[in-house]
């Protein structure tokens, strides 16, 4: 017999497995003898008032024993002979679409203009210690994607895009942590995600496809509205099934995609700061106390309010975590947020963003397809005008950029770029600022203490999600003009975050097949 429960636990008493025990029977009314195994299911935590763990529990008894999922492994074919699929992108929209390739018959073959986990180690360490961007590897591009050195967050709400249980088992059959599988908020970590992906890509190569760094996109070639060639800056790839899995930071292809007349559309984001506390001032807002007991993770929060029809929302919380550059061109400062496994930082930090829609672009004077994204470059270029020819990024202390004044020092920073202190209601859009001001006004009624001049602002998140859409149709999700051509994931506008974009490279696989199988 199977009974699903629900247990509340103590962090103190997290590891103490005889007193879970005990607590299971309890609830299950059954004596200690009758418990034959049990399973957690679900983990979470429950911050109100005491914190506590809650715990979703399968109870096994009278010999009923839990069955273990079959690997996902198990389903992928060798694919050296197979029909190819080409796949533009290494990030999770381009990787999972590549493991689902090996489960359908497909031999897919990987391109992607950045390096190997490894070797872009490199290239972070020069964008954090020598301000130097290389405009083909960085926090953006490279094997992994974005999510491969900003933090591993797994949590999506994108839920009827395919099985999130599905991309979890594949991630956790190479190489992750299987509390993945039962944590409310799962979480890899920019230290551990680089040997799970490089783990993903042997499993490519072993069944038979291919993977090809510094590989850049240059064109397409199409004839008689088919797909027919990928050309790329070290040689063409004849293709017949393409997925564009570009990211949504590959500018580039936009344009290149723009002057072939493939149609993209100008597509609502996201524009904002990145706000940085002191993690036991966090711990303290949500837990009630600190230091918090060794056995609950570091605090986080999500917080959200619309002002005036728009959206202002936390986005990519790093609870003890570090803010890095993100730039991918000179000339620009982009900043985001990654966390390592431990999440042991002495910072938290979180993008706190406004919504942009198409219209506030047009208002700002940035028309036609392209027009969110030159918007979103603009604002990226007055943060880096504003300094001093490095990555250090334009600060203020959060209650000075309330009150719209300088900050006279600013405190210490998880950033190794370092600050400059200005003014960032002069450097914002205006229209931008006025929504932040009132949000963390609110925000720091919601939580008291979040309103701090140990706090600070820094300039600029933007990179939520792509300004850019291309289409693709709704059942066969090919792009309208041009057959054989699949857009995918973050950079095609269809997800937001490793899971969701994973998914969507799966489902992007499905359609290839049902299009094969009707042709």
């Amino acid at each position: 017999m199977v009974r699903q429960l629900q247990i509340t636990l103590d962090p103190a008493d997290l590891g103490n497995e005889e007193m879970l025990r005990d607590k299971i029977c309890r609830a299950a009314g059954i004596r200690p003898e009758e418990l034959e195994t049990f399973t957690i299911d679900r983990r979470s935590i429950d911050a109100r008032k005491k914190p506590k763990f809650l715990l979703q529990i399968s109870v096994y008894t009278g010999h009923d024993y839990p069955v273990p999922p079959k690997p996902v492994r198990e389903s992928f074919k060798p694919v050296h002979s197979a029909p190819e699929v080409l796949i533009v992108g290494a990030g999770p929209a381009g990787y999972f679409a590549a493991l689902k390739c090996l489960e359908s018959g497909f031999k897919p073959v990987v391109i992607d203009r950045g390096k190997d986990a490894q070797s872009r180690r490199k290239d972070l360490r020069a964008i954090q210690q020598f301000s130097i961007v290389n405009p083909d590897s960085n926090y953006c591009f490279g094997e992994g994607g974005a999510g491969t050195y900003s933090d591993g967050k797994l949590y999506t709400r994108s839920k009827k895009r395919g099985s999130i249980q599905n991309v979890l088992q594949l991630l956790v059959e190479h190489g992750a942590h299987p509390d993945i599988l039962v944590d409310a908020h799962p979480h890899i970590g920019s230290n551990k995600l680089p040997r799970i992906i490089a783990n993903i890509r042997d499993t490519i190569l072993e069944f038979g496809g291919q993977v090809l760094f510094e590989h850049r996109l240059e064109s397409l070639e199409i004839h008689n509205s088919k797909i027919r060639k990928v050309v790329t800056n070290k040689g063409s790839f004849p293709a017949e099934r393409v997925i564009l899995a570009t990211g949504h930071s590959a500018r580039d292809v936009y344009r290149l995609l723009l002057k072939m007349n493939i149609r993209i559309e100008a597509k609502p984001f996201a524009l904002g700061v990145r706000i940085e506390h002191p993690q036991p001032l966090i711990d303290k807002i949500q837990y009630g106390a600190s230091p918090r007991d060794v056995n609950l993770p570091a605090a986080a929060y999500r917080l959200s309010c619309t002002l005036k029809e728009r959206g202002v929302f936390s986005f990519c919380m790093c609870p003890g975590g570090l803010i890095v550059p993100a730039a991918t061109a000179p000339g620009e400062i982009v900043v985001n947020g990654m966390s390592l496994s431990r999440r042991d930082s002495a910072y938290a930090n979180s993008g706190m963003v406004v919504s942009v829609a198409v219209d506030d672009a047009i208002r700002h004077g940035y028309k036609g397809p392209l027009g969110c994204m030159d918007f979103q470059s603009s604002v990226e270029r007055s943060m880096f005008e504003s300094g001093d020819g490095s990555q250090k990024a334009p600060a203020q202390r959060l209650g000075d950029f309330i009150k719209a004044i300088k900050s006279s020092e600013l405190p210490s920073t998880s950033y190794i770029p370092g600050l400059l202190s200005h003014r960032l209601d002069q450097l914002l859009p205006k229209d931008i600022y006025e929504h932040l001001k009132r949000a963390f006004t609110y925000f720091g009624e919601r939580m008291p203490a979040f309103i701090t001049n140990d706090a600070i602002a820094v300039g600029v998140e933007s990179r939520t999600s792509a300004p850019v859409r291309i289409p693709r149709h709704p059942d066969t999700l090919q792009h309208p003009q041009i057959e054989g051509l699949f857009p995918c994931g973050e950079g095609a506008g269809y997800a937001g975050g490793i899971v969701s974009a994973a998914m969507d490279g799966q489902q992007v696989v499905e359609a290839i097949a049902r299009y094969k199988n009707q042709n």
